[in-house]
């Protein structure tokens, strides 16, 4: 198993506008750069994606992949699992944490481990690790702050 990692935002919003632009898939292409395309595949009764298709691309890192989602009740925690080895994960887990702050602002956590299918040294995969969390939780902030439609 990999190792997890986790980082940490302030967003100047309620959790359920952040949930709310967490699960909208289908306008990830809008403000995730190196989203290229998504397709949600499955649905729960609820609305919510249960699984979605990726096509990511960032210059040196291109993959297709498909995500397992669950979601907390109260859309606080959705969190997520990879269905089937992609040509560059062997196995991915993560979620996005959201907790309410008093003055109005939330803390959205984001905890990642991902197995790569292809050798790479442990301090080049911790420092791509961080830098893809890092601008994740920049753009959902940006994204969230601007009040986009979700």
């Amino acid at each position: 198993m990999a190792d997890t990692s986790t980082q940490s935002i302030v967003i100047d919003a309620p959790p359920e506008r952040i949930a709310e632009v967490i699960a909208d898939f289908a306008r990830y292409p809008e403000w995730v750069a190196a989203v290229k395309s998504v397709e949600v595949i499955e649905e729960y009764e609820d609305g919510y994606a249960s699984q979605v298709r990726f096509a990511l691309d960032s210059g040196p890192v291109s993959d297709e992949y498909t995500l397992q989602y669950e979601y907390a009740e109260d859309l606080t925690r959705i969190e997520w699992s990879l269905v089937a080895p992609s040509k560059m994960q062997k196995q991915q887990d993560g979620s996005y944490d959201i907790t309410a702050n008093a003055d109005g602002t939330s803390t959205v956590t984001y905890s990642l481990a991902v197995e790569l299918a292809i050798g790479m040294l442990g301090m080049f995969k911790r420092k791509a690790e961080k830098m893809i969390m890092d601008t994740a939780l920049k753009e959902l902030k940006r994204r969230v702050e601007a009040g986009a439609p979700a």
